[in-house]
C-alpha cells in the first residue's frame, strides 16, 4: 500500500479500483499474523498506564542494542531525529562540512542542515551505496564527519570508510534507517559509528507510527540523546541541560516494536529467500539488473528488492496493469528539487539510477508466488519488445 510518506519520494502511478494481485507490502496480513501478542503488547500498557518512558522504552532499548551489538540505544520518534541528535551530541555546526550521498531521503541531508552544517553529496556506486573510492577528494579543513548511508538493505564498505575516517580525524555517523540486520564482515549496521534507525511503519522492523533509535557505543552520544529527546530534561533529577526537542519514542510504539524484533531475525532470513527466488526468476533478463554484488564480506537484509532496469516508467505501467505494486525511490535526484539549495553536483550514478530503479514487492510477508508473478510479468515485458 502505497502512503502519504512514500508518495514523496516515489513517481506515482494511480491504484486500479480493484486493488493489486501483489501489494507491495501487506500490513494487514502483517498485523494478522501478529494480532495476539501485539495487542497483548499494547493492552498491557494501556492497563498499566505506562505511556510515556516507562519499562516498555527500556526494555526496547535493551534489547535492539544487544542485537546491533552495541552498548546502548536510544528511542527516538524518527529516523530524522537519530541522524540530528547524533550529529549534535558529536559537535557538529556551522562552519562545519558533512559528507554524505545524494540517492538518499531528503531526511538525511536535513538533518546536516538543521545543525548549520553544510552537506557535501558524493555519488553513489552499482550498489547505490557511497562511492568510497571518491571520498577523499571530497575531504577539506571543514569537514567534520561522513555519514553513509546503507541503501536497501545493503551496507557501504565500512572498512574502507572506518580506515579514511581514522586516517582523517572525522566522526563516523551511520545512516541505517535501511539496513536493520544487514553485516559487514559479520558486524551489524549500526555498530561502526553511531548507528541511526527508522521504524517508520514499512520499514522492515516497523511501528504502528513513526519512530527511530540511536545506537552507540559512546556514553556522551547516548547521553545528550537522552536528554535532547525530552526537551533537554534529566527525567530522574529534573534537570534541564539543554533546550531539547519532544522526540521521545513512545511505550506503544517500543513495546510493538519489541514484540516485532523478536521475530525480526526470522523475516531477514525470509527476506533473503525472496531475494535469491528474484535473482532466479529474474537471471534471463538481461535489460535488468538484479541487487546481488558477489563480495563475501556483506550479507544484507534486502530492506528492498530494488532492481535497474531498462524502459523503467514503461515497465511500472505494465506492472501496473498486471495488478503489481511497485515503488520508485527516487525520481529525481534530491538537488533537483531547488527549494533544498543543494546546488548541482556533478553525480552521474546518481542520476543513472534515478532514472532506472524499481522496487519490487518485498516483505515479511512476501511469498514465492508473488515474486513468481512479478517476474513473470518482467520478463513478458521484455519478451513483447
Amino acid at each position: 500500500m502505497t502512503t502519504p510518506k512514500q508518495a514523496t519520494q516515489a513517481q506515482a502511478i494511480p491504484r486500479p479500483e480493484t486493488g493489486y494481485r501483489v501489494a507491495f507490502v501487506k500490513p494487514k496480513e502483517h498485523y494478522r499474523r501478529l494480532k495476539k501478542e501485539i495487542d497483548g503488547a499494547i493492552g498491557e500498557c494501556l492497563t498499566e498506564g505506562d505511556l510515556i518512558h516507562r519499562r516498555q522504552l527500556f526494555d526496547f532499548e535493551k534489547h535492539l542494542a544487544e542485537y546491533v551489538g552495541t552498548r546502548y540505544a536510544v528511542g527516538l520518534n524518527s529516523g530524522y531525529h537519530a541522524l540530528h541528535f547524533s550529529l549534535l551530541a558529536c559537535g557538529v555546526g556551522p562552519g562545519d562540512e558533512v559528507i554524505t550521498v545524494a540517492h538518499t531521503f531528503a531526511a538525511s541531508v536535513s538533518a546536516i542542515v538543521h545543525c548549520g552544517a553544510t552537506p557535501v553529496l558524493v555519488d553513489v556506486g552499482e550498489d547505490f551505496n557511497m562511492d568510497v573510492a571518491s571520498l577523499d577528494r571530497y575531504i577539506t579543513p571543514k569537514t567534520k564527519a561522513i555519514i553513509p548511508v546503507h541503501l536497501n538493505g545493503r551496507l557501504c564498505d565500512m572498512e574502507a570508510i572506518q580506515n579514511l575516517c581514522k586516517k582523517r580525524g572525522l566522526l563516523l555517523i551511520e545512516d541505517a534507517c535501511q539496513a536493520l540486520g544487514a553485516t559487514f564482515q559479520g558486524k551489524m549496521g549500526g555498530s561502526f559509528g553511531h548507528g541511526c534507525f527508522s521504524f517508520y511503519p514499512f520499514k522492515a522492523l516497523g511501528g504502528f507510527g513513526d519512530g527511530g533509535a540511536i545506537t552507540t557505543n559512546d556514553p556522551h552520544v547516548a547521553r545528550v540523546a537522552t536528554l535532547l529527546r525530552y526537551n533537554g530534561e534529566d527525567r530522574e533529577t529534573g534537570e534541564f541541560h539543554y533546550h531539547g526537542y519532544t522526540a521521545l519514542l513512545d511505550n506503544v510504539q517500543a513495546a510493538v516494536l519489541d514484540v516485532k524484533l523478536r521475530h525480526f531475525p526470522n523475516w531477514v532470513e525470509h527476506r533473503r529467500r525472496m531475494a535469491d527466488l528474484y535473482k532466479s526468476e529474474l537471471a534471463t533478463v538481461s535489460q535488468v539488473r538484479v541487487p546481488h554484488f558477489p563480495d563475501p564480506r556483506f550479507r544484507d537484509s534486502f530492506q528492498n528488492y530494488v532492481i535497474r532496469a531498462q524502459d523503467r516508467d514503461a515497465l511500472r505501467a505494465h506492472l501496473r496493469q498486471e495488478g503489481i505494486e511497485t515503488l520508485v525511490s527516487w525520481a529525481k535526484p534530491l538537488w533537483k528539487h531547488p527549494a533544498l539549495g543543494l546546488g548541482e553536483p556533478k553525480l552521474p550514478m546518481t542520476e543513472a539510477v534515478c532514472r532506472e530503479v524499481i522496487s519490487l514487492p518485498m516483505s515479511a510477508e512476501t511469498t514465492e508466488e508473488d515474486v513468481t508473478l512479478t517476474s513473470r510479468a518482467i520478463r513478458n515485458f521484455y519478451a513483447r519488445q
